[in-house]
């Protein structure tokens, strides 16, 4: 990576930073991750309208949870007329906070369930579902698998591990330390799964990155260092489209947490997603709207 990246990055996080401070603030998390925050987030009275008729629910990444990850993109969409859901998954046992370590396709058990609580609530036919990291992967699992294709409209993924990561190269290593793979199935499956070559990445993507009737949107950025190599995002099949955050806006450095937790300008594209029949062009001055 060329030095000038690491001396400007920390400077455009900054200005994206108080860019999302503009939006409505957001309740502080607590410990009980599944009492978010509401303002019509996480508010089942809430009922879609008209110009929105799909409940959006928001998909945590790895170690995230359903508040921390969404501080900054749930009031971003509420203020524009969307009944927002966030959902917690994969949890493993007197771990408190982080989540989406256990494993995959249990995970994508939970996202099922949560949606059909959801589509209840609401009273709506199909939902959009929006995540960051693995949260943007596993719902590939529910919509194949487990029937969520006929209960979503759109999946807008941003910044997935659609193909699995090396981790800028370092899962390369694990065959070098006897046990470690081992343990690191046993203790945080969840990790394990995203590992490029796993069983349940080998499964999620035989046949075909997509399923017939939902909308694929992946918004990538080149300066990814979690999901490496970063093209491995994108999918292939009909209905999808690719997004490379830095075609839209070249002075944009955000990395693999940055574009999912405050970057304005990946959330413009998200809204261009959620509603493509209003969608309006993403630049840099995306992140002033």
């Amino acid at each position: 990576m060329l030095p000038w990246n690491r001396v400007f990055r920390p400077l455009a996080a900054l200005l994206l930073a108080a860019a999302a401070a503009t939006v409505p603030a957001a309740a502080h998390a607590s410990t009980d991750t599944a009492a978010a925050p509401s303002s019509g987030w996480n508010d089942y009275r809430c009922k879609p309208s008209a110009a929105h008729p799909h409940p959006v629910v928001l998909v945590h990444g790895t170690l995230g949870n359903s508040v921390d990850n969404w501080l900054a993109l749930a009031p971003y969409l509420t203020v524009r007329g969307y009944c927002v859901f966030s959902v917690d998954y994969g949890q493993l046992p007197g771990v408190p906070l982080f989540n989406g370590l256990g494993p995959i396709a249990e995970s994508a058990g939970q996202l099922s369930a949560f949606v059909d609580k959801v589509l209840a609530a609401t009273g709506a036919a199909e939902a959009d579902l929006v995540g960051h990291s693995q949260g943007g992967m596993m719902p590939r699992y529910y919509l194949k698998f487990l029937g969520g294709a006929a209960k979503v409209d759109a999946l807008v993924g941003i910044a997935p591990d659609n193909h699995g990561t090396t981790l800028s190269g370092l899962t390369r290593l694990l065959p070098y330390f006897p046990g470690a793979e081992d343990l690191l199935s046993a203790a945080t499956p969840g990790l394990a799964d995203q590992i490029v070559g796993s069983d349940f990445l080998t499964e999620l993507n035989e046949g075909g990155d997509t399923v017939p009737g939902v909308r694929y949107t992946v918004i990538a950025t080149r300066h990814d260092e979690v999901v490496t190599p970063w093209r491995t995002q994108f999918l292939s099949g009909s209905n999808v489209r690719n997004v490379l955050l830095q075609d839209l806006c070249p002075l944009d450095l955000s990395e693999h947490l940055a574009i999912g937790l405050l970057d304005r300008i990946a959330f413009h594209e998200v809204a261009n997603a959620l509603d493509p029949a209003h969608a309006t062009a993403t630049t840099c001055a995306s992140v002033l709207s």
